[in-house]
């Protein structure tokens, strides 16, 4: 007799309600808590960022795996367990079917939270900044999962671009080679997380959520919805761009110094941030997912209506 895999996929009381009369619902996914913010500022921003899409009239589904269970939407107490349990991974798509299977627990990426949402019914999704091409991947051939989710999978995911540690340029190449959607949330600048403006321009520009909306629906009427749309929401107060750009070539250098490749960079890089800014990154970073999460809750209501 083979092996019967069964993996369990379990709803949150708030979120099974929401999907089952059909109410906006915002995916969140759990590696900002785990790996991308300190303790404990990570717990009471997570709850906040939660309260932040109840308060705009949608239900947050924070996405993790505990224990080999496929949570949609966290309770209190699972949320914590996110935030200050240390054998927390870090799981992408490829991780998931060996983190349910061997029982472990994860914080999910933007890839993998992408992924169990579509799975859920889930439209519209709240992070951070997006993963994209690494510096230098014409050597290390190193690129985000993110983008390959996001190529095949339907959603519409609010982010404050891609994070500024990436190749900026290369990263906007293959999300047009990929057919993914982009549009600036009141500006044409593209945003670098840290920074309003990464110095490319962007094509399409909308002024409120019930345009996207519009655009969400659109694809659906066309057939393009094959792949994500991206929301570019620059972060309302930018770094100090000379600050910035000193941080980052002093990170990257310490990186290459320590031989940290692959996806312990971002980890790596965002510590550095937060520690040579004296906390000026970290107070970007939870205004950037405060921000989008109340965007994404707007956009989730306006395509309610």
């Amino acid at each position: 007799m083979g092996i019967v895999a069964t993996v369990s996929i379990q709803y949150s009381t708030e979120v099974s309600a929401a999907l089952s009369s059909g109410s906006p619902v915002v995916a969140l996914e759990s590696t900002i808590i785990s790996h991308g913010l300190p303790r404990p500022s990570n717990l009471l921003v997570a709850q906040e960022v939660e309260e932040t899409v109840r308060r705009r009239g949608a239900t947050p589904a924070t996405i993790a795996i505990l224990n080999g269970v496929i949570h949609i939407g966290l309770e209190s107490d699972q949320l914590s367990e996110i935030a200050n349990r240390d054998d927390i991974s870090k799981a992408s798509i490829r991780d998931l079917a060996v983190v349910s299977a061997l029982g472990l627990s994860a914080a999910t990426t933007v890839a993998a939270t992408s992924h169990i949402a579509s799975l859920a019914g889930i439209t519209v999704f709240a992070t951070g900044g997006l993963g994209g091409v690494h510096r230098g991947a014409q050597d290390s051939f190193d690129e985000s999962a993110d983008l390959g989710a996001l190529g095949k999978l339907d959603i519409a995911i609010v982010c404050a671009g891609i994070k500024s540690i990436l190749d900026v340029g290369a990263t906007l190449e293959r999300l047009e080679s990929l057919s993914i959607g982009l549009v600036g949330y009141q500006t044409h600048a593209f945003p670098g997380f840290y920074l309003t403006d990464s110095g490319f321009t962007l094509e399409y520009r909308v002024e409120s959520a019930s345009e996207i909306a519009a655009i969400i629906k659109a694809r659906r009427e066309l057939k393009t919805d094959s792949t994500s749309l991206i929301v570019a929401n620059p972060v309302k107060e930018e770094m100090d761009r000379t600050r910035h750009d000193a941080i980052l070539a002093s990170g990257l250098a310490g990186a290459r110094a320590q031989g940290i490749t692959g996806k312990a960079v971002t980890p790596f890089l965002l510590e550095h941030f937060h520690r040579a800014s004296q906390g000026e990154s970290l107070k970007v970073n939870i205004e950037i997912i405060k921000s989008n999460s109340a965007l994404a809750a707007d956009i989730a209501v306006a395509l309610t209506k």
